[in-house]
């Protein structure tokens, strides 16, 4: 076969040989017929396309010479197909002589296989039965491991699905939302069952949007709840802060007291109550801290405060992918519910509504602070910064617009006072409240306005009210009441009861009046931003002392008095108030907390001083009118007596007795400086009238004796103020000695021997500074009379002139002069 197959191999090489020779018998044909047979012999050869040879044929005309070309190649060939069959023939002998001597191999090879194939068989076939139970057997327990696999998963789900409906009806959103999780990404895509995958993935979305559902109720019942719960925490908040407000003010007041007493050198005592009371407001303090903190837990829920609802929902929408749109959605609530807050209601009076409408905004921000530092990002700084300016804007415009609607004091005070504790309570937890403690600052006037107009009622009403009689106190809590508690005491040891107070009711009941307009502008001066405020207290009280009170006690005094006795009540009541005016400056001190020697640096001078100058007047004017009922006896005098009297002229002895029970009745009451200043008036006041006497038409002449009756009268009345030196210091006596220095000077001028040295300007300042020149004048010519009776006691009336006529003489001339 190898020889056959190299004898084919050889074919092609003699094809073309035989082409050649065929090329060279044809040799008659002309070169390109040659060319062209050669070219087709190759193609043909080759296997190639002869289609380009044929068209090449019809288009030149020439389709014979092809044919021609064609036979010519296929005798070529046929001469080629003998030689190879001839070749192959004889491999077909040799091959055919080597089957037969193969032929006894085959058969004995036939057998061989017979045999071999039927024992084969034999051992084969209980083996393909084991093969073809072992293929069932294996799968049958693929079959069994798929159920089983199958089976698991659907345990699993429904295992799941359990846990899932448990938590769902214990209302654990969460894990029931991490079981449908679990059931989408781990266990839905190998479900086996097509229908238990369409049903479960139908109804996890309806469980979520279940879940979603209560948890959108839940937050919204939270949302109407913490309303009231805001309220209600606002208000604690705030009650809080006034509970460590009185505290402080309650510490104020012991230390104030503790001031008081040591100056009574009680320190020991009153160091060891302070101390006492300092570790109580600690305690205070810290239960208030600790209030506030359970308040505001940190489980967020505590006494009725809870954020749990919040918290879950913000933490389901978390997990069901919705955290912006719960974020939004919440603060859009809570900016609507914030706006609802500040709705004022016109059916309800401000005053009534205004602890509610504070409070539930302070529980508002209390509640977003808690918020805002506990819930992980529910809501931002910002918006709450923005919340917080947006409420106090509001509240600013509400504050202003009821201010400008009130007129009673009280009313804006109660306001004021919660409005400043609103702002302690809320400067705690960091929000700005500046622009509230602005607005109460702008309507401070307007408020102590509205105060001095309720003081002036309440001032008129009480002094309508007195009686212009003493007080009568029968227990000591009402002289504490009425007396240590304006310090208007003389005397730290305490009276006997029943006592009877030199002042009447009006003092009492004005102090109370003053005392509370100072307790009322401190406080509502005071936790208004401003620590430096006595200056504005005092420049109110001021006001109130110099405007409101002296001008009711001037009208008092002006329409009112008609008496002595209401009178010198009146005296004695401007006195006692002197020293109340200056309890009002140092307890306005006190309560603005700077030193009272800083106080009573800047006091200025008394502020009823009008009230008090017309009272002391108005009394000075009753007892002149008085001593003038009793001067007109000096008309009785016998101005051209012989001898004087000895005990003085009846008018004068009419004076006396009136004055020494005038005294012994004004000590009583009055205190010595004012009884002091009254006595110099009706001294001077008699004087005044002595010296008018003589200086009056109505006497005509007089002589030396009535002159010296006059110098008797003088001296028991100048007796009279030296036997009040008891009462008075002996500076105030000689005090009142000098009210009757006119009528003193005047009458020693005329007694002396050399009344012209009145003409000497050191003498007239050092012993005459009181006397009117016109005046000694005219009374000097009234004692020298052209009757010889009229200086008959001074000597004979021979021809020689008495030196005493002569100097009078001169010093009327002299004064005449001058005139």
């Amino acid at each position: 076969m190898m020889q056959s197959t190299k004898s084919r191999r050889k074919v092609a090489p003699t094809t073309a040989t035989g082409t050649k020779t065929t090329a060279t018998d044809n040799g008659s044909a002309d070169s390109a017929d040659k060319l062209d047979q050669l070219l087709l012999s190759s193609a043909i050869c080759n296997n190639e396309d002869i289609g380009p040879f044929i068209r090449k044929a019809f288009t030149s005309g020439k389709p014979e010479t092809l044919l021609l070309h064609l036979r010519h190649f296929a005798r070529s060939k046929e001469s080629e197909i003998e030689e190879v069959c001839k070749a192959h023939y004889q491999d077909f002998i040799l091959a055919v002589d080597d089957l037969k001597s193969l032929l006894s191999d085959v058969d004995s090879l036939k057998s061989s296989l017979s045999t071999s194939n039927s024992k084969l068989q034999s051992v084969a076939g209980p083996l393909l039965d084991s093969l073809d139970s072992f293929l069932e057997s294996r799968t049958v327990l693929q079959n069994v491991n798929l159920a089983l696999g199958s089976i698991s998963n659907c345990v699993r789900l429904i295992e799941i699905c359990s846990r899932s409906n448990y938590h769902l009806s214990r209302n654990n959103f969460y894990m029931a939302l991490k079981c449908l999780d679990s059931i989408e990404t781990e266990l839905l895509d190998k479900t086996p069952s097509s229908t238990l995958r369409r049903m479960l993935e139908k109804k996890i979305p309806e469980i979520r949007a279940h879940i979603e559902r209560l948890v959108s109720k839940e937050f919204g019942n939270w949302l109407v709840e913490i309303r009231v719960v805001s309220r209600n925490l606002g208000q604690l908040a705030i009650g809080q802060a006034s509970s460590a407000r009185q505290r402080e003010e309650d510490l104020r007041t012991k230390q104030r007291q503790a001031e008081e007493q040591s100056r009574l050198s009680l320190r020991d005592c009153v160091y060891v109550l302070q101390d006492e009371d300092e570790d109580e407001d600690d305690q205070h303090d810290q239960h208030d801290a600790v209030g506030l903190s359970n308040g505001l837990g940190n489980d967020g829920h505590s006494g009725g405060f809870d954020l749990t609802p919040l918290y879950r929902a913000y933490h389901i929408n978390q997990t069901l992918g919705l955290e912006d749109r719960f974020k939004q959605y919440y603060f859009e609530n809570r900016k609507l519910q914030l706006t609802s807050d500040f709705q004022v209601s016109s059916m309800t009076p401000f005053l009534e509504s205004h602890q509610t409408f504070f409070a539930q905004i302070a529980g508002f921000f209390i509640v977003e602070d808690r918020v805002l530092r506990t819930s992980g990002g529910l809501i931002s700084k910002m918006e709450v910064e923005n919340l917080w300016e947006t409420a106090m804007s509001k509240m600013c415009g509400v504050l202003e617009d009821q201010f400008s609607r009130m007129q009673t004091a009280n009313h804006l005070l109660l306001i004021k006072d919660y409005v400043s504790l609103l702002g302690v309570t809320l400067r705690r937890y960091g929000y700005p409240v500046d622009a509230l403690l602005d607005v109460l600052s702008k309507h401070r006037d307007k408020y102590h306005e509205l105060l001095l107009s309720d003081c002036r009622k309440q001032i008129a009403e009480a002094l309508a009210a007195d009686k212009f009689e003493q007080m009568l106190m029968k227990k000591e809590y009402e002289y504490s009441m009425n007396v240590l508690s304006f310090q208007l005491q003389t005397s730290d040891i305490a009276p006997a009861f029943p006592y009877v107070a030199p002042f009447s009711s009006t003092v009492p009941d004005c102090c109370r009046i003053v005392r509370s307009f100072v307790e009322d502008s401190v406080s509502f001066m005071s936790y208004g931003g401003q620590l430096d405020f006595y200056d504005m207290v005092k420049k109110y009280l001021d006001r109130l002392l110099g405007e409101a009170l002296d001008e009711a006690l001037l009208k008092l005094i002006n329409t009112a008095v008609h008496g002595v006795s209401q009178a010198m009540q009146m005296a004695a009541n401007m006195a006692v108030m002197e020293r109340a005016c200056d309890f009002f400056f140092r307890h306005a001190a006190q309560l603005s907390g700077i030193p009272l020697r800083m106080a009573e640096r800047g006091r200025r001078q008394f502020p009823l001083s009008r009230a008090r100058d017309a009272a002391e007047d108005m009394l000075s004017g009753l007892l002149k009118a008085k001593v003038d009922g009793f001067m007109t006896l000096i008309e009785n005098v016998n101005w051209m007596a012989d001898e004087p009297p000895q005990s003085g002229n009846e008018y004068v002895n009419e004076v006396m007795i009136y004055l020494e029970t005038l005294v012994s009745t004004a000590q009583q009451i009055l205190p010595a400086e004012v009884l002091k200043r009254v006595l110099q008036e009706v001294l001077s006041h008699i004087s005044e009238k002595i010296v008018g006497a003589l200086y009056g038409d109505s006497v005509k002449r007089f002589n030396v004796t009535a002159i010296i009756g006059i110098d008797v009268d003088i001296r028991l009345l100048e007796s009279f103020a030296d036997n009040q030196a008891p009462i008075f210091s002996d500076g105030d006596a000689n005090q009142l000695k000098l009210a009757l220095s006119e009528s003193r000077q005047l009458i020693n001028l005329l007694l002396s021997n050399h009344p012209d040295n009145y003409l000497n300007p050191v003498i007239r300042e050092r012993s005459y500074n009181a006397l009117d020149h016109r005046k000694v004048v005219t009374i000097s010519e009234k004692l020298r009379d052209p009757s010889d009776r009229l200086f008959g006691t001074f000597g004979s009336r021979g021809a020689k002139q008495n030196p005493k006529k002569k100097s009078l003489d001169v010093l009327i001339k002299r004064l005449r002069d001058v005139s």
